[in-house]
């Protein structure tokens, strides 16, 4: 096992932590006079913690009343900038070991504590520049290139206008004076323009009519019903870059080493250009690299080997067609099954979906109606296997089974991924596109279209607070 005395490098960024947990206590173990101890609380096993010579966080208290868990919540609030570390939020622990082991735990953390987030820091900037992002579908994003600023222990430069109706809504301009904050503490957003500091040299900002990024003749066009622009030209180098770099993230092909630094290196020498050249990468085109060592072309090539294996929703969430994320790629690998019968999809079968609504349904069956996406979707089965699709078992006794749901906004008490897997929980179902079988939209800070669709449906719309109700 590596050691602090052998990685130099890590002992010199002089890492620190506070230990929270002890997994399991391994009776062989020579823990100096603590074999076979045993702890039943909380308390006592931080007490073992900090006798053990781990650094233990002093700040912790015990409470037999969720009054006292929400007093001491406030005054973290008021005190947490004391700290010389960044503070966001409390997180309230059962105390008892026992009680602990039953409540058990879900697929990513524990029942048994909560936390309890700050309201994120705000603080001002100015807008320098809006500029277009083009995105993996082709959609282009206005990106605010504001004046340096440090948020929640970090430095911004930048963050998302969204597209042109947000802009226009919010009113904000090149050379605005705005508040700005991370959006559940992790992504940077225009909070309001602080439209009584302008002093008439801003600008208004107009979405283009040519963008040169987007390849070809550079056009740009509005979507139909939608606020979103995109390239006419599809799949300029920038749009294939961002499909590459969507294909081998974490949650589709999650092809450890396949980074945004090294795709672009690797289009750059034109060893790779499309979705399926990952798989056709040798080893002799990797050894001219710069950066590329033995060890490097190892690890690559074993990591793109081990991603052959995947399973078909994450599959269908790496073509990047549009409309169709993480959650729409799940239920329609549920339905199909197999990528033979997904690839024979008619428009009429989607539209009878729970959860694929006719703007899903038309983009789907437009994808596969262009001949270069349908010999791309061939070629790229010839170099995986699909593994087979588990069907999950409707739990009736769940509170929320039979449920849909829509997502839309940023919310303060909790992540997407959080909202999401708590849904999924409680027996519901998560959708990423509204129509008439949608339940109930959720909507938090800065909705999109999706809101909107929502109202003309009449669909039940839950604020964040309505929502954290719900689910208990």
């Amino acid at each position: 096992m590596p050691t602090l005395e052998i990685l130099p490098r890590v002992k010199a960024r002089k890492l620190d932590s506070f230990i929270y947990d002890i997994a399991s206590l391994d009776p062989r173990s020579d823990l100096k006079g603590f074999q076979g101890l045993t702890f039943d609380t909380q308390e006592k096993e931080l007490e073992l913690l900090r006798q053990l010579g781990f650094q233990v966080n002093p700040h912790f208290k015990r409470f037999t009343d969720i009054e006292g868990v929400i007093k001491y919540w406030k005054l973290w609030q008021d005190q947490k900038e004391k700290e010389d570390y960044l503070v966001d939020g409390v997180v309230a622990k059962v105390n008892e070991k026992k009680f602990q082991d039953v409540l058990g735990y879900t697929g990513k953390s524990p029942r048994f504590g909560i936390a309890f987030k700050f309201q994120a820091e705000q603080v001002t900037t100015v807008i320098e520049d809006i500029t277009l992002q083009i995105g993996r579908t082709g959609v282009l994003t206005p990106v605010a290139a504001l004046k340096p600023v440090l948020v929640a222990g970090s430095t911004v430069s930048r963050a998302t206008l969204h597209n042109e109706d947000e802009i226009r809504r919010k009113d904000i301009r090149i050379g605005d004076t705005v508040v700005i904050q991370k959006a559940g503490d992790v992504i940077p957003e225009v909070v309001k323009v602080m439209a009584e500091m302008r002093t008439g040299k801003e600008k208004i900002f107009r979405f283009p009519t040519h963008f040169p990024l987007c390849g070809g003749d550079g056009r740009i066009e509005r979507i139909p019903g939608q606020a979103a622009y995109r390239c006419v030209t599809q799949n300029s180098y920038e749009q294939q870059r961002r499909k590459l770099e969507h294909f081998s993230s974490r949650k589709v092909f999650d092809i450890d080493g396949l980074g945004p630094r090294i795709i672009k290196q690797l289009m750059d020498a034109e060893i790779i250009s499309n979705l399926d050249d990952i798989f056709m990468i040798k080893r002799e085109d990797l050894e001219t690299l710069e950066r590329f060592g033995e060890k490097s072309i190892n690890n690559l090539l074993e990591a793109i080997e081990k991603a052959r294996s995947v399973a078909l929703g994450r599959f269908i969430a790496s073509l990047s067609i549009p409309q169709v994320g993480e959650e729409t790629a799940r239920d329609l690998a549920l339905h199909f099954g197999t990528p033979e019968r997904f690839a024979k999809v008619t428009l009429s079968e989607l539209e009878k979906l729970n959860g694929v609504g006719p703007v899903v349904a038309h983009s789907i069956t437009g994808w596969f109606a262009d001949k270069e996406n349908k010999k791309l979707f061939e070629r790229l089965l010839k170099h995986v296997h699909i593994a087979p699709v588990q069907h999950r078992v409707l739990n009736r006794g769940l509170p929320l089974a039979g449920k849909s749901f829509v997502l839309t906004g940023t919310f303060e008490g909790m992540s997407r991924e959080k909202a999401k897997e708590k849904i999924r929980e409680l027996g519901g179902e998560v959708r990423e596109s509204v129509s008439k079988n949608t339940d109930y939209v959720v909507a938090g800070a800065n909705p999109g279209e999706k809101l909107k669709k929502a109202e003309e449906l009449g669909i039940k719309i839950l604020s964040e607070k309505e929502f954290s109700d719900m689910l208990g």
